[in-house]
């Protein structure tokens, strides 16, 4: 399965934002924190939506009080509602679908200066089936799973995520691979849920963009944490730091 990578990434810098200052104050994030939190999407968010940058969204509506459903990172009718309810509130057109305004109003600057440089600094080529979402979730697992280990081990993840993509034997998309039943550790004890760091990100983009150090490997295991006694059967083929990368 041949996929390429149409992610335009936002600069890491806060836009001078009016709202700004509240919002970081009953968001809990500072604003250097936001400036490298990597909740950026390429395009508008509206129902349909789905990823990380949804999930930014829903936590700050229902932080001021016009959400009330779960943070689940699906831009459904309950989330349309309450961005109707914030955009009128705020003096903006009430449509449902966060925009640039929208983004501002929210102090979301990551994803107004990936509204804006859409188009300037896209590194992706065309016909891509990845989007930003997909980059954040790969970086959590990332971040989550590896991120005692060197760089290149860091990558070495990612490739499996993305050979497990495009193999038969897996679900087709990363949020299917990441959260399939007993799949990644980080997923069930919640370490998945931690904010990835730039080196996460950037181990997650070189992976996107190709580099699989493990040479197309499907699984990979911590022999000195391992439970599971099928796992140490399967063809060794790199050992990355304390991973063992495997087909």
């Amino acid at each position: 399965m041949k996929k390429a990578l149409r992610i335009g990434l936002a600069a890491l810098a806060v836009a001078t934002v009016g709202t700004a200052t509240a919002i970081f104050a009953h968001s809990g994030y500072t604003s250097d924190e936001y400036a490298s939190a990597p909740f950026v999407q390429t395009a508008v968010l509206k129902r349909g939506a789905s990823g990380g940058e949804v999930k930014e969204l829903q936590r700050r509506l229902k932080q001021w009080g016009y959400y009330n459903g779960a943070v689940d990172g699906i831009y459904g009718n309950g989330t349309v509602e309450a961005v109707k309810k914030f955009q009128k509130k705020n003096g903006l057109k009430a449509d449902g679908i966060a925009g640039k305004s929208t983004f501002a109003a929210l102090g979301m600057n990551e994803s107004v200066k990936a509204l804006e440089n859409e188009g300037k600094n896209n590194t992706a080529s065309s016909g891509s089936d990845y989007t930003s979402s997909d980059l954040y979730l790969l970086a959590k697992t990332i971040y989550a799973e590896a991120r005692g280990e060197s760089y290149t081990g860091q990558v070495a993840v990612g490739a499996v995520i993305l050979n497990r993509v495009a193999s038969s034997k897996f679900p087709n998309t990363i949020s299917g691979v990441v959260y399939q039943k007993h799949a990644f550790t980080a997923v069930s004890d919640g370490q998945i849920n931690l904010t990835p760091d730039q080196t996460a990100m950037n181990a997650a983009q070189d992976a996107m963009n190709g580099w699989d150090p493990t040479y197309g490997c499907i699984y990979y295991y911590n022999p000195a944490v391992a439970t599971s006694s099928w796992i140490f059967g399967r063809q060794t083929v790199t050992t990355i730091g304390k991973h063992v990368f495997a087909i």
